[in-house]
This record gives structure tokens, C-alpha cells and sequence, in this order.
């Protein structure tokens, strides 16, 4: 056996991870996964306008996460209200919105889903006590070496501050659906388990883009989560 041969699994990851769920990439991936399982878990306007309503307070922010970007998006949500709170506005009077699309979709789900469908390397995102590919989600509850000295909550307690989390619906439909086909899975059964997986409070919306246009128009001020 050729030692440089790659099973399929390993090509889709490393496709992937070369930018293969880029925009570009999106209509092909769209054209080539069947439309069932969209259909199959269907995402209301009418639910997410109603969670949009839950956006309050004098100070509001959306956050644009469209990688993992080591675990930014969760950083500077929590720096939102740190530096808020330091400067004389109560958590009541706060809102961050992080809208979860593109790659930045791992970060909505539970370890289960990471360890099973091999997010770490799948989206490339490094555990930073192994300094191997994450097999569970590293910015739920802390593990990332930065965020556990500087004590800084994950979206498990940033969400029960007030921090609004939501995932892209299409992005996790062409991801689901790509994985599906490498692993000989059913997109509808992938798509079903990535759902199942979401994180307490996470909000599933249309799409991403959707979503960054529903919080700006809350007068949610726009934030790229980058480093």
C-alpha cells in the first residue's frame, strides 16, 4: 500500500482545512448534498425574530465568528462585559450576540459531537493542554490554558450572563453533509445528530448572514471575531 495514499476521510478534512468550506466552495457544496436535510430540520424566521427579542440593555454588540479563531469569539464576548462591568454597567444592561457561521459552527456544539466526528481536525482546532487536535469543545467550559488563568468564563457561563448564542443553519447543512458523504453516512441522520449535539441556549437561525442583519437591525453595534 502506498504510504501516501489518504483514505476519504482524511482528504475532506485536509480539504477543509485548505479552504474547501470557504464562500467560493459553498455553491458546489450546496449543488452536490441533498436538500433532505434541510427539510428535515427546519428553521423558523418567526423562531429566530423571537430570540432576537431577547436582545436588551443600553450596550449591544454582535460578534461575527466565522472560524474558531482560538476561541475569540468567546474571549471578547467575555471582555465585553468584563470591561462593561468595570466601567459602571450591570450584566442587566448588557447584550453580546455571537453569531456562530462558516467554520466557527464547531463551537456550538457539545464534546460529544467533537470527538465523534473529529472536529479538531476537521476545523483545525488544537487542544491547548495536548497540543493535539481537540476532541472535545475547548471553550464550553474553559480548557484553553489562556481563558483558565484569566479566569474567564466559557459560553456555558457567558450564556447564562446574558451572551446570546446562535448557529448558521446553512453552514451546518453543507458541513453535516460533507462529513456524511466522506463517512458513507446519511446527511439527514449527520444533520440530525449535529442538532441533537447543540449546546444548551445555542439558537439555531437561518443563516449566518441572516442572523448578523437581525441584531444589527436590534441596534446591535458589529463586531468581526477575530484575533
Amino acid at each position: 500500500m502506498n504510504s501516501n495514499s489518504k483514505n476519504p476521510r482524511r482528504k475532506f478534512l485536509e480539504k477543509l482545512a485548505a479552504g474547501a468550506g470557504t464562500t467560493l466552495a459553498i455553491p458546489a457544496l450546496l449543488a452536490s448534498i441533498t436538500t433532505e436535510a434541510s427539510a428535515e430540520v427546519k428553521v423558523s424566521a418567526n423562531e429566530g425574530d423571537d430570540w432576537f427579542k431577547r436582545v436588551k440593555g443600553k450596550h449591544r454588540i454582535v460578534y461575527d465568528a466565522t472560524e474558531p479563531h482560538n476561541g475569540f469569539p468567546v474571549i471578547w464576548s467575555w471582555v465585553f462585559y468584563k470591561s462593561n462591568n468595570e466601567t459602571g454597567s450591570p450584566d442587566s444592561d448588557l447584550t453580546a450576540v455571537v453569531v456562530l457561521r462558516h467554520h466557527g459552527i464547531c463551537l456550538a456544539m457539545e464534546d460529544r459531537i467533537w470527538e465523534k466526528y473529529k472536529f479538531g481536525e476537521m476545523f483545525k482546532v488544537t487542544d491547548g493542554e495536548t497540543n493535539a487536535p481537540a476532541l472535545k469543545n475547548p471553550y464550553n467550559v474553559p480548557t484553553d490554558p489562556r481563558m483558565v488563568a484569566a479566569k474567564m468564563d466559557g459560553i456555558k457561563n457567558l450564556t447564562t450572563r446574558g451572551v446570546m448564542f446562535c448557529v448558521c443553519d446553512m453552514a451546518l447543512t453543507v458541513m453535516s453533509g460533507a462529513a456524511a458523504k466522506t463517512m458513507n453516512m446519511s446527511p439527514v441522520e449527520v444533520k440530525k445528530d449535529w442538532v441533537s449535539g447543540l449546546l444548551p441556549g445555542m439558537q439555531l437561525v437561518p443563516s449566518g448572514v441572516w442572523a448578523i442583519g437581525r441584531a444589527q437591525e436590534n441596534k446591535c453595534a458589529y463586531c468581526y471575531a477575530g484575533g
